[in-house]
């Protein structure tokens, strides 16, 4: 915006100059119109310009000495296209100091003014010419004195195009009125002006009225009852509204500026986002020695996506300078609103830094969070948190160091921020404990035909985190563990896990977890947990209540898919489990076996029964899981009673198994149920279905047949011994 205002003015000034030039000359020649060609050729030959004027040539020369152009236009350097036109130009000269060898102009009337000014890739410009080396440095050496009694800019449209970025700018409709304009003396300023952008994006239209007072020597410039209305649309915000009042000076030469009575207000959408900001400056000075403010206040609203947020940011005292400056005490107050809870947070801290280095200290930072909500714990949460931050602007760095209490928990944190584009987050937090549960969306059921909704991890991809939490106590879907760490790496939507590593039901888990966030997200896990008590872990995680024991659980899983459901059924991996001392709850094999007699030859079909259960000493099994799918050639179950072994299948991904085990009871049988007759008999024992309904097949027609087949073996044994006792008892009596 800076490049097309400089490149405006001078372009501007260079036709201008031109016209103000031509009226000079014929104001001297008193023959206008019969030099017209003269004059042509006079700016093609110093120029290479082609000049047209199309109108008559007005002069006047009492009481000023002026010249009325028609309509004109100027090529581009050795081109026959346009540069620049004007539909009229008026310029009129105080006679009097004329005779003092003084020129001031009393008028200056420009109409219709369009013209494009251009910067090539090599760094030029199509105005190089018209403001030629010489000419810039006697204008350098001779400063400038202006003193005009009227300004008046109309119908101008000013367009700026860098070949190199491809960036344009435009400025229409510019209509510019004034009073007297000369250093030392406060003239009028009314001006309107549309100004359009591709980078940045902007399309505004602007409105000032003030009354400006300069002294260019001084390079001293104020602005007095200045009404200041921008609107339009710039970036990503739109309906934009801007006003600024109040008086503002500058003094470029000192690096002097200040405020008095400024009020700026600013209100738009930003997407769907509806705001509005106020900044009040009653006092505010700002020199290379010192600052100085009072009651600075500044006010804002946003009605959006994250709710209705009202905030308040004062500032009652600023002192210091450039290198140094302090706020006794800056105050943050924000009241958020959402469907569900509300938010009361306010900050208050000393404020100190250095402006020029852009460094900012909040030495004696106190955060305090109230939250009120149906669904919150108590409804309601109140936190405090004290510490200190540190800004370095120029670095963008951001380094933190808090401690208190946050929701229901007391950290201890250590956090920093490289880089505010694409912020870089390093962090060791320590937390006493923490429940999620408590903050966690409740379970829905799912409607009929309801499709399951997609994983959005996208916010991960953004993230770049290297840090390590710790938690004392900690509860995550209704899991509950202790001792917790976990080391984070992230970067570009992977994110790394390791270790993750707690303390949980009566054992330890260690292992890792990684996740990478593509479209198509991927999770995978390895870890081993020991010692576990296998009963409450399953009930607490799941609500499966089938299995107890502790043991040993190791597993390498890696699952994708972009919904949960997709991904347990490309789940993939190996897992294995080694148990002792536990039960699988729903059936008693070894009694099923027992009662066998009143039931040979059937098969026996039955659902699972939670007061029945197979006690075991020792299992052990290894699976292979492949798409969703976790298959078992190895299981082995041993008890005092009972031997199983089995293979099949779990379906994760449809939540079902189908299972064939085989049982056996040991030979000799004492005690939890006394002696049994079908010592030694395998009976095959099926487990099939949806986890919910699990139904366990006995089928004791195999066990009848087991029965017949030792007793055949028996009897050939004893047909066997006794053929041998009668063959010995033969051969005795043959020798004899």
């Amino acid at each position: 915006m800076n490049k097309i205002v400089k490149y405006g003015l001078l372009g501007t000034g260079a036709v201008v100059g031109v016209a103000v030039a031509i009226a000079v000359y014929l104001a001297a020649t008193f023959n206008p119109n019969d030099y017209k060609s003269y004059i042509i050729q006079s700016v093609k030959d110093s120029k290479q310009r082609t000049l047209h004027l199309d109108g008559d040539i007005k002069l006047t020369f009492f009481p000023r000495l002026g010249a009325n152009l028609g309509k004109l236009s100027l090529s581009e350097v050795n081109s026959d296209q346009q540069f620049a036109s004007v539909e009229t130009a008026r310029v009129s000269l105080e006679l009097m100091p004329l005779l003092s060898r003084q020129m001031v102009v009393s008028e200056v009337l420009v109409s219709g003014l369009s013209t494009t000014l251009i910067k090539h890739k090599d760094g030029t410009t199509n105005i190089d010419d018209l403001l030629g080396k010489d000419e810039k440095k006697k204008s350098e050496n001779q400063p400038i004195k202006f003193d005009i009694a009227q300004v008046s800019i109309e119908k101008t449209n000013l367009n700026y195009r860098d070949e190199g970025t491809g960036a344009q700018y435009a400025i229409h409709d510019l209509n510019l009125n004034t009073g007297r304009i000369a250093n030392g003396v406060p003239g009028k300023i009314d001006l309107s002006v549309g100004v359009q952008a591709n980078q940045p994006k902007l399309d505004i239209t602007t409105q000032l009225k003030t009354t400006l007072t300069f002294d260019l020597d001084r390079q001293q410039y104020q602005l007095n009852g200045m009404d200041l209305q921008v609107s339009g649309a710039a970036l990503e915000m739109s309906n934009l509204k801007l006003k600024a009042s109040g008086d503002a000076s500058a003094n470029l030469s000192t690096q002097e500026f200040a405020a008095n009575k400024f009020k700026l207000n600013v209100t738009g959408m930003k997407v769907k986002d509806a705001f509005e900001a106020t900044l009040d400056a009653p006092v505010l000075s700002m020199t290379r020695d010192k600052f100085s403010g009072d009651k600075l206040m500044l006010n804002a609203k946003l009605d959006g996506a994250l709710g209705k947020i009202v905030a308040a940011l004062s500032m009652p005292e600023l002192s210091g300078n450039a290198q140094s400056f302090k706020v006794g005490a800056l105050a943050l107050d924000l009241d958020v609103k959402q469907s569900e809870q509300a938010f009361k947070i306010k900050l208050s801290s000393p404020l100190s830094g250095n402006f020029e280095a852009r460094q900012f200290n909040l030495s004696n930072l106190s955060l305090a969070v109230n939250a009120t909500g149906d669904k919150l714990p108590n409804k309601s949460v109140s936190s405090e948190l004290k510490g200190r931050v540190q800004v370095d602007a120029n670095k963008q760095t951001v380094q933190a160091n808090l401690a208190g209490g946050l929701l229901q928990s007391q950290i201890k944190a250590k956090v920093g921020v490289n880089g505010f584009t694409n912020p870089a987050i390093n962090f060791d937090v320590e937390v006493d404990q923490f429940d999620a549960d408590l903050y966690l969306p409740k379970k829905t059921v799912a409607k009929a035909n309801q499709p399951e909704q997609p994983l959005d991890l996208s916010a991960l991809r953004a993230l770049n985190l290297d840090g390590s939490l710790r938690i004392g106590q900690l509860k995550v879907a209704n899991i509950k563990s202790n001792g917790v760490r976990l080391d984070v790496k992230a970067h570009k939507g992977q994110v790394n896990v390791n270790p993750l590593s707690a303390n949980l039901y009566q054992g330890s888990m260690k292992g890792s977890l990684a996740v990478n966030a593509a479209a198509v997200p991927v999770i995978t896990v390895d870890q081993k947990l020991s010692g576990i008590n296998v009963a409450a872990l399953t009930r607490d995680a799941a609500g499966f209540d089938t299995l107890e024991g502790r043991g040993n659980v190791a597993m390498n899983l890696t699952m994708q898919g972009s919904t949960v459901s997709s991904m347990k059924k490309a789940l993939n991996g190996n897992l294995s489990l080694n148990l002792n001392d536990g039960a699988i709850k729903g059936i008693n094999i070894a009694k099923k076996l027992r009662d066998a007699q009143a039931a040979l030859g059937r098969v026996q079909i039955q659902s699972a029964n939670q007061s029945e259960k197979t006690d075991f000493s020792e299992l052990k099994a290894t699976f292979k899981v492949n798409n969703g799918v976790a298959h078992n050639d190895d299981l082995s179950l041993k008890s005092p009673l009972l031997r199983l072994t089995g293979n099949g299948d779990i379906n994760v991904g449809l939540n079902s198994m189908n299972y064939l085990a085989k049982a056996t009871l040991a030979k000799t049988l004492e005690g939890q149920g006394g002696r049994d007759n079908v010592g030694g008999i395998t009976v095959p024992v099926r487990v099939a279905g949806p986890f919910s309904d699990l139904k366990y097949t006995l089928d004791f027609g195999a066990m009848v047949g087991e029965v017949a087949r030792q007793k055949v073996e028996a009897k050939k044994e004893e047909v066997k011994t006794r053929v041998q006792d009668e063959l010995k008892n033969s051969l005795k009596g043959l020798f004899r």
